[in-house]
């Protein structure tokens, strides 16, 4: 995805350059679970900022979905805990109403004392959303947002989603997805044994990248996504290591 980072991150500082000083312009990098969405989006901010290190007036930003996460503490309170927790990340455990109300700030003019514009981050550590630690800048002329739902056609989602000015689809078949959903998650340890990995691929994250498919907004440009090799050999020992180690276990 490197190269395509490369050969698009001249495409946006054309389009901000082309906007009113007032206005931002606003990205969607969006896709499946495994298609590359979050590389890539951290792959295009660091070449945009490489083309405006000498404009501060304009900088790029990079605010991810997970933000959006609904807490544990919250998932505890649905009617059905166990199914929220086991679904977490299913359109329907963000707070996607939060989301809009962001999304809709950042579409305000622009003025010198305008106060700054916060968002919520994911804290790994803690496995929950971390409230307002992200600024966002009267400078931050242009806002990548990444995430599954960045183009989701429902609910708030919808109103989030058409008032971008960019919505970059990462196109991935539902094959290759669930190939690498196995692998990614032996390899960061999401799934205790490849068994789980599994089972999380099937029953969460592919339905939540069907659901995505049926009910996207129509997509400003698909990009088609590349796996990283050396992260490809890193997941096919890692996988193998778990394969080894289930069927000691039988």
């Amino acid at each position: 995805m490197e190269d395509k980072a490369r050969e698009l991150a001249p495409v946006l500082v054309d389009m901000l350059a082309k906007k009113p000083a007032s206005s931002r312009l606003l990205v969607g990098i969006y896709g499946i679970p495994a298609s590359g969405k979050s590389t890539f989006a951290d792959l295009l901010l660091k070449y945009i900022d490489i083309l405006l290190v000498n404009d501060p007036q304009n900088s790029a930003i990079l605010v991810s979905l997970d933000g959006w996460h609904l807490s544990r503490a919250q998932l505890a309170q649905f009617p059905d805990p166990i199914l929220a927790r086991d679904r977490r990340g299913a359109h329907w455990t963000f707070d996607s109403a939060s989301y809009l109300q962001f999304v809709q700030s950042l579409r305000t003019e622009i003025s010198a004392d305008m106060q700054i514009i916060k968002a919520p981050s994911w804290d790994h550590s803690l496995k929950d959303p971390t409230p307002d630690a992200i600024s966002i800048h009267p400078n931050h002329r242009l806002v990548i947002i990444e995430g599954l739902y960045a183009a989701l056609g429902v609910d708030s989602w919808g109103e989030a989603a058409l008032l971008l000015d960019e919505r970059w689809y990462i196109e991935l078949s539902v094959e290759e997805a669930q190939r690498r959903l196995v692998k990614r998650h032996v390899i960061t340890g999401v799934g205790k044994d490849l068994a789980d990995a599994l089972w999380r691929a099937e029953k969460n994250d592919f339905p939540n990248g069907q659901f995505l498919i049926t009910n996207a907004v129509t997509p400003t440009r698909v990009i088609s996504s590349v796996e990283d090799p050396v992260l490809t050999v890193e997941a096919d020992i890692a996988l193998s290591e778990a394969i080894r180690a289930q069927s000691k276990s039988v």
